[in-house]
């Protein structure tokens, strides 16, 4: 799996609404209605990338999520991030 340079990564942003590329992993930080509403939306991630077997970094902080994607083996984002990403961003949508 090949690493994606800066110009995809900036190209693929665009259709990722809220991520953006800092410290070389694509985030997106979410701020939910309440505490369990944001775990609930961290269980339905969790599900989706254990059958993707590619998983987000997650931080909670009582109502704000943010989710970090970096394919750690290859030491960057990939297009296994840029797809979860997407993936993320239909699961919050549902």
């Amino acid at each position: 799996m090949a690493l994606l340079t800066d110009e995809q990564v900036d190209a693929a942003l665009p259709d990722l609404d809220g991520w953006e590329r800092t410290d070389g992993a694509l985030r997106r930080s979410v701020k939910f209605d309440s505490f369990l509403a944001g775990i609930e939306a961290v269980r339905r991630v969790a599900e989706r990338a254990e059958a993707a077997d590619h998983h987000p970094d997650i931080d909670i902080r009582w109502r704000t999520v943010t989710f970090a994607l970096v394919t750690h083996s290859e030491g960057g984002i990939t297009d296994k991030d840029v797809a979860m990403a997407g993936e993320i961003n239909r699961i919050l949508a549902s």
